[in-house]
């Protein structure tokens, strides 16, 4: 068993945040004006080269974030390089190499965009939880359903946070570890940091203690395995 990735979208449904650990077919990146900016570095657009603003930063929006211990302003890290796919080896026939180069070609039109990706998730998970709470009323709650190859777990804050995490379909609920997620790193370094614009359309959550914590927990649970 294990857990293949987690989204987080805001009330206005944007998914804000995004990582994953055991997929085994990556998303592709996004279109350009697709995603908010610092939902993930794995699938954002690259920019080629911005430029610097009046303060000298090549960020037209603050990268910095505030511990909430000591006060301390740190500055995270920049957005991880993406390694391209490995050229055909040289002594390959001409053959092979075109097998090679269809075979990319075909991988990379059959996987989505992430910003397709989690709009489908958005709407799977809009569905389900309309449809239980028309079906049991409002006093039931949507919280997984499980296919023949992952089960999706949700957790929905007062606030109107959406948490979904996707993992082996035969593990057990997650829901408490979604609510682990949101009353520990999430209030800590994103709620309680005044870095952070928890209400706007703008940017997603750019903070890479929270991003570093969720790993960390995520990675100790033993259905990680």
């Amino acid at each position: 068993m294990t857990i293949y990735s987690l989204y987080i979208y805001d009330r206005h449904c944007n998914c804000v945040y995004y990582q994953d650990w055991h997929r085994s077919k990556r998303p592709r990146t996004a279109v350009e004006g697709g995603l908010l900016p610092a939902v993930s570095a794995a699938v954002y657009p690259k920019l080629e080269d911005p430029t610097p603003d009046a303060a000298g930063s090549r960020y037209g929006t603050p990268r910095n974030t505030l511990t909430s211990a000591t006060g301390v302003v740190v500055a995270v890290n920049e957005d991880a390089p993406r390694t391209p796919l490995p050229p055909p080896r040289a002594n390959s026939p001409p053959v092979q190499q075109q097998q090679q180069q269809s075979q990319q070609q075909s991988q990379s039109s059959a996987t989505l965009t992430f910003d397709e990706e989690a709009k489908l998730v958005y709407g799977v998970v809009l569905s389900l939880r309309n449809l239980v709470r028309k079906l049991s009323g409002r006093d039931e709650q949507f919280v997984n359903y499980t296919t023949s190859t992952y089960k999706l777990h949700l957790y929905e804050t007062l606030s109107g946070y959406k948490f979904v995490i996707l993992s082996d379909p035969k593990a057990d609920s997650l829901r408490f570890v979604l609510r682990q997620i949101y009353a520990g790193p999430f209030i800590e370094y994103v709620v309680r940091n005044p870095l952070v614009q928890m209400d706007s359309r703008e940017q997603g959550i750019d903070n890479e203690f929270f991003r570093l914590s969720t790993d960390r927990m995520i990675r100790g649970l033993t259905v990680f395995e």
